[in-house]
């Protein structure tokens, strides 16, 4: 026991003194640490509305505890019709997404190491980053003057696809659900691909030069070098993106879906975050929007874990 006891302190001590030593390094860290107290961690406490049967003037710690009825009430109660709706949505947004979403910032950033003017390839990435730093409202702005269709007036997109007759003439797109989800699909492609190829062309650009001039050697053309050089080299950073947006599959961003949708569709753009902000804010059930919430966080911290595993099962290449 003694032992142990001096062990500790011996520990205790090295900490301190390690803490004394770098203490400029740990003052720059506060602000940081007390963003992430208040921000991250305090929130949590509101997770316990998912938990009873929340009543704004008793609070948290006065309202009666219910268990798992919210959880019950979403799933298979008065609103699971609606939730499962949002869910449905969610994931298949998401998933659509992921499909043609995520291999664009990987091709954006192979065609950025093929260019062989630095200039030219500043400006050409220079304008695929350009969309991520606009505002959501700005963006959807764009898109709803794009593909609007009125009495006296119709978006250039809009036009662009009744005369080659992909949509039927005068159909008003934002008011038709079948739309909805290759709209915001698009939109994202446009707003994030060139901002996300950075991390993609930051990989490429650490592969050793040796190999590229290995396989020239061999006599490799320029898809036998992308196909055996540049993929294997990139395969890590594709592997940890992969598990990084499987764990965001059920995550759809609000602020897009309430600046696109409206009442006419809400069957195909009506999603977990939108159904959460309608039933917890709007119509004032805040334990159930809370469950819904929570439901949504487990359900993603799950596919995290299972990508995770599969991963480091498979290619030995994991977060952790």
């Amino acid at each position: 026991m003694k032992q142990e006891v001096k062990m500790y302190n011996g520990r205790f001590k090295e900490i301190l003194k390690t803490i004394i030593k770098d203490w400029r390094l740990y003052v720059l860290l506060t602000p940081m640490v007390i963003w992430f107290f208040l921000w991250a961690y305090k929130p949590m406490g509101g997770l316990l509305m998912a938990f009873q049967r929340y009543e704004p003037a008793l609070g948290i710690s006065g309202s009666e505890f219910r268990g798992l009825g919210n959880f019950q009430v979403i799933v298979s109660g008065v609103y699971s019709s609606r939730f499962w709706s949002a869910f449905r949505n969610t994931f298949l947004i998401s998933l659509y997404g992921f499909i043609f979403g995520f291999p664009i910032p990987i091709i954006l950033a192979l065609f950025f190491s093929e260019i062989g003017s630095a200039g030219f390839r500043k400006i050409t990435q220079t304008i695929t980053y350009l969309p991520h730093f606009l505002s959501e409202v700005t963006i959807t702005s764009i898109v709803l003057m794009l593909v609007y269709h009125g009495e006296r007036m119709t978006g250039v997109v809009a036009q662009f696809l009744y005369n080659l007759k992909i949509v039927p003439e005068g159909t008003k797109i934002m008011d038709t659900p079948n739309y909805f989800k290759p709209l915001y699909i698009i939109t994202g492609i446009w707003k994030e691909a060139g901002y996300n190829s950075i991390v993609y062309f930051a990989a490429i650009m650490g592969i050793s030069p040796v190999l590229y001039e290995a396989i020239r050697v061999d006599g490799g053309n320029k898809l036998q070098e992308i196909r055996y050089v540049t993929l294997p080299g990139m395969a890590p950073t594709l592997i940890i993106m992969i598990i990084l947006r499987i764990g965001r599959m059920l995550s759809v961003g609000y602020e897009r879906v309430l600046l696109l949708y409206n009442p006419n569709i809400y069957s195909s753009a009506d999603v977990l975050s939108t159904f959460e902000q309608r039933i917890g804010i709007i119509e004032g059930v805040y334990a159930v929007g809370s469950a819904a919430g929570m439901f949504n966080s487990i359900i993603g911290f799950a596919l995290v874990i299972a990508a995770n595993f599969i991963s480091r099962r498979v290619s030995k290449t994991s977060l952790w």
